[in-house]
């Protein structure tokens, strides 16, 4: 891949590039593009950007006074697009029109903050998130008459509902079938190939999980916080590029089918020295998980600012469908090794690796902004750090199957309940996020995200005229 903008200009000739797609992410995760001929790359406009944006029409970004905005290409993430000949794309940074410098709701500026952030308090972070998502035959959807009611209806080969005639997976008995059980290895073969061959990625397995109807997850090499980010955004875009080449519709809604296990994105981290020598995490010398007095506070602080987290890595009113007990999601707050009903474990896979030593926090789903999930886990870590927050002791029981009472006795208390109560808490507790998050891409993430769940709010659902109407 190209480093430099004369590497660019050299990629694009020994390519025969016709057009460029400039991709961005909008505040609240979408990635969008804008596609230009490659007749226009030159070494000015790799240097200046292209204004080429209405940032009045992308959410969370800007109003229509102020509108112009510039997109500066990151030339490391430039890379051919298999599925159309002729086309590149390169993720892009955003900026203010009329030279007034970067822009500061830029998702990706966020996350390029945080790095510099770490940075000038001695440390490196390192991001393992691992990505689950659907791949759905078909889905119908009926919004049109909400006065009448609405509905969907999925499609899919593998589900006990199928109509195909062929192996089924029941619910929550999905995790690591064989084909022809697994009818959808082929496919994601075909991703991970592609992400391998065009995009760079080195990927760690791939594999069929627990739900029914085409669940499946991708794990990549661990990676530093905005490399990982893209990396997300990418990942997200050839799963769904892929899907559709195949008539079928790829998914990562945190929660899309009842009575099954929904779409999680448990993020492995770890924190080392600004050289990359010492993996600060670990302590060989630690009986319980091999983790040091760093690691513990390093855990102390997502304990801590777990139920505000929420707002950013739990960020859909459908994410807190998937939080609930039963489904291998995280709902209360402790700390545990290899313990999966805890927020956060503590991977016991390899002892006395110090490179394989990190916890691993499992709220975070891929409906999140990945920018915004990874600095804001950074700097929850680093608060930790910085004020020697104690974790308790671990928990090494079934949370779920523990009374009310024991909860409380091991004062243990739960993430929210729901997208409001989130955002209640980020608004209460956000002053560790401000070294990074500025005041304006937070409050205006909130009005988006208050925005989203009032509109949600307002439409009855179709299970309510089920269990309502006879009132």
């Amino acid at each position: 891949m190209p480093s430099t903008p004369e590497e660019v200009l050299k990629f694009l000739k020994e390519n025969n590039i016709r057009w460029v797609d400039l991709q961005f992410t909008d505040v609240p995760g979408r990635l969008h593009h804008i596609t230009v001929p490659a007749s226009e790359f030159d070494m000015e406009t790799l240097k200046t950007g292209f204004g080429k944006l209405d940032g009045s029409s992308i959410r969370g970004f800007t109003s229509i006074y102020e509108s112009d905005m510039v997109l500066l290409p990151v030339p490391e993430t430039m890379t051919l697009v298999p599925w159309s000949p002729g086309v590149a794309r390169v993720i892009s940074k955003v900026f203010w029109g009329g030279g007034k410098g970067r822009f500061e709701r830029d998702p990706r500026f966020i996350a390029e903050e945080a790095e510099r952030y770490q940075s000038e308090q001695g440390y490196i972070s390192y991001y393992g998130p691992e990505l689950e998502f659907f791949i759905f035959d078909k889905v119908k959807l009926d919004v049109s008459t909400p006065q009448s009611g609405t509905g969907y209806k999925i499609h899919a080969r593998e589900a006990p509902w199928s109509d195909s005639g062929t192996f089924v997976i029941r619910f929550k008995e999905g995790y690591y079938p064989a084909p022809p059980v697994d009818q959808l290895m082929d496919i994601r073969v075909e991703i991970v190939d592609t992400l391998v061959k065009y995009f760079g990625y080195t990927i760690e397995a791939t594999h069929h999980e627990v739900a029914t109807a085409g669940q499946g997850e991708i794990d990549f090499r661990f990676s530093t916080l905005v490399d990982t980010a893209d990396k997300v955004q990418t990942l997200k875009y050839v799963v769904k590029n892929v899907a559709a080449k195949h008539g079928m519709v790829a998914t990562f809604m945190p929660k899309p089918i009842y009575g099954d296990n929904g779409t999680g994105m448990h993020t492995h981290f770890s924190l080392w020295t600004k050289d990359g020598k010492k993996n600060l995490m670990y302590d060989p010398n630690d009986e319980y998980a091999e983790i040091s007095q760093f690691g513990r506070y390093v855990i102390g602080g997502l304990l801590h600012h777990a139920r505000a987290l929420s707002a950013i890595v739990s960020p859909t009113v459908n994410s807190y469908r998937r939080l609930i007990p039963g489904f291998e999601a995280p709902v209360y707050i402790a700390w545990s090794k290899s313990n999966r009903s805890a927020v956060i474990r503590v991977p016991a896979y390899y002892k006395g690796m110090e490179k394989a030593k990190r916890i691993e926090y499992r709220p975070p789903d891929p409906s999140a902004n990945p920018y915004l999930a990874f600095a804001a886990i950074l700097m929850a870590a680093l608060d930790g750090v910085n004020k020697k927050i104690d974790p308790g002791d671990p928990v090494d029981e079934n949370i779920y199957h523990l009374t009310p009472e024991r909860r409380r006795q091991l004062g243990i208390k739960e993430l929210p309940r729901s997208l409001d109560e989130a955002l209640d808490e980020l608004e209460s507790d956000k002053e560790f996020l401000k070294p990074v998050f500025n005041s304006s891409l937070l409050d205006t993430y909130i009005d988006l995200k208050r925005e989203e769940a009032r509109n949600l709010q307002g439409y009855p659902h179709p299970m309510e005229i089920y269990y309502y109407l006879d009132s």
